[in-house]
């Protein structure tokens, strides 16, 4: 009998594109990843679709762009009709577990009013077992804690308060202090253990399993010795303009956010846009934090990947590691993962295929577009599954063999709603309604077109301008090829609309199906 076949599925959150130093990062050391990358292959130019963490994953756990699946905010429930890599996995005898969260608000038509699902965006995926489910309140990991002997603040997230009067933080910013609990049983390391804990009794059958770290997600924290692992002089400053006014003169979305940046805040008692007041050594020392928080994340990895090597499972699994979408890390004065910048959507993925097929092709590095999207049809190839019509990505396996596809997308596509519809504030704001709060994104090698439903559009040569400060929309040279991307994403959405049903027939012999790639 064949030995059964493995998926270990790995996301961070807010994970930087650049942040790994197999990618030359001036300061970042990730020599796990970087090993995962040199047995297997490492996608150099892959996006996510959307942002914050509840679209993003939605896309990235469904195949399907926002336009599609339309879970466009955090708090925006995912369509229960839609199906899931983990659904999809449970046809071939599989049982995926989860270790960490999935963001997934439930379809509120599928329950009663009373029911907490209705009322809590920080959902389970359908499709998965919650063996460590740790959404916003950490309840498994606080209980972990407790049973250690350790003293957990009161409130929300007052696990993430760091060391009071920690000796030599003065002046190094509110990230420098120490987390309350050791390094060995941080929120990473806990998830580590659990996921390999399960993982140890299963020998006998398959298994999948979903690690979903919330690291390097702010509050940007670590334990110690991480938080002084990187000096913040060493550390790259923020690309941005000489000040946020000047910023803000690119585009009337962008003067309005950045004076009213809201999410969670670089350190406890923060929120995103007292950013906006950093100082450089604040500045440097934020960015320090969050390359340590990866730091621990590749730590544990190396833990996992020998783990998985001393038990003999290592060759027979499928290892996937990607996040939700990237951070502005004060880039073009922005902290969190709103708007249309790179650094917010430019993110990781690594795969490791196992298989002979991948034998002579390890340690590539691939420069072609790829998507979160194509995760899911990854992954179900893997476990020899057809990918559903909703998917609109496609399988990235033949770019870990010898098969790598022809005709594949030349851009990068990504979608951002900024609509709230709680308190209206920004569709005042910016004289918008609701559905008029959303922008698309193209992004080839040299053009990026940034289209908004009834705000002015942008246009950047990254040729020419990499970081995007310099919008040519105007530019009369620049005309024709403004007219051409418009013309593409045009054509894009087009060729990406909802298919559920459109290519059923139904005729005397039956229903006839076509299964065509989109593209």
């Amino acid at each position: 009998m064949n030995e059964p076949l493995n998926v270990l599925f790995i996301t961070a959150d807010e994970w930087r594109g650049e942040c790994l130093s197999a990618l030359g990062h001036p300061c970042l050391k990730t020599p796990n990843l970087d090993r995962l990358a040199a047995e297997g292959t490492l996608f150099t130019r892959h996006y996510a679709q959307a942002t914050p963490c509840g679209p993003g994953r939605a896309s990235l756990y469904t195949g399907m762009y926002l336009q599609n699946h339309r879970s466009v905010v955090n708090g925006a429930p995912l369509d229960a009709r839609h199906t899931n890599v983990a659904l999809e996995a449970r046809k071939a005898g599989y049982e995926p577990a989860l270790f960490g969260f999935t963001d997934v608000g439930a379809d509120p038509r599928r329950h009663h009013p009373e029911d907490p699902a209705a009322h809590d965006y920080d959902g389970l995926l359908p499709g998965m077992m919650p063996v460590v489910w740790l959404r916003d309140d950490q309840l498994s990991w606080l209980a972990d804690l407790r049973h250690k002997g350790y003293r957990i603040p009161p409130g929300h997230n007052g696990v993430f308060q760091p060391k009071a009067d920690f000796p030599g933080a003065a002046g190094r910013g509110p990230t420098y202090a120490p987390a309350l609990y050791k390094a060995e049983d941080s929120n990473t390391a806990f998830l580590t253990g659990e996921a390999m804990k399960y993982i140890s009794v299963r020998h006998a059958r398959p298994w999948f399993v979903h690690i979903s770290y919330l690291a390097p997600h702010p509050h940007f924290i670590v334990p110690e010795p991480y938080h002084d692992l990187y000096d913040p002089a060493e550390v790259p400053l923020p690309v941005r303009a000489a000040s946020p006014e000047r910023e803000a003169q690119q585009h009337p979305w962008l003067a309005h956010y950045l004076f009213n940046q809201h999410g969670t805040g670089a350190s406890f008692g923060l929120t995103a846009g007292d950013g906006l007041h950093f100082g450089e050594a604040e500045l440097r020392q934020v960015r320090a934090t969050y390359y340590a928080m990866m730091s621990e994340v590749d730590d544990q990895l190396g833990r996992l990947i020998d783990f998985l090597k001393a038990e003999g499972l290592y060759e027979r699994t499928l290892i996937v590691f990607t996040t939700d979408h990237g951070e502005q890390l004060g880039d073009h004065w922005l902290f969190g993962k709103y708007g249309y910048f790179d650094q917010s959507f430019h993110i990781p993925l690594i795969l490791r295929d196992p298989s002979a097929a991948a034998e002579g092709r390890r340690g590539r590095r691939i420069e072609a577009f790829t998507e979160n999207v194509d995760v899911m049809p990854t992954i179900l190839e893997w476990l020899g599954l057809e990918a559903p019509p909703q998917c609109d990505g496609l399988s990235l396996l033949p770019f870990c063999r010898d098969e790598e596809p022809g005709d594949w997308r030349q851009e990068a596509h990504w979608e951002y709603d900024f609509r709230n519809i709680i308190d209206r504030k920004f569709e005042a704001a910016l004289g918008l309604t609701p559905d008029q709060c959303a922008m698309n994104v193209i992004r080839g090698e040299r053009y990026k077109y940034v289209h908004f439903t009834a705000l002015p559009p942008l246009f950047f040569d990254l040729e020419r301008d990499p970081m995007e400060f310099t919008n040519l929309v105007e530019d009369p040279s620049y005309r024709d090829l403004v007219m051409e991307y418009a013309q593409k994403m045009l054509s894009w959405r087009m060729n990406h609309d909802e298919r559920g049903l459109a290519n059923l027939r139904l005729t005397p012999e039956g229903v006839v199906e076509h299964k065509g790639r989109r593209r």
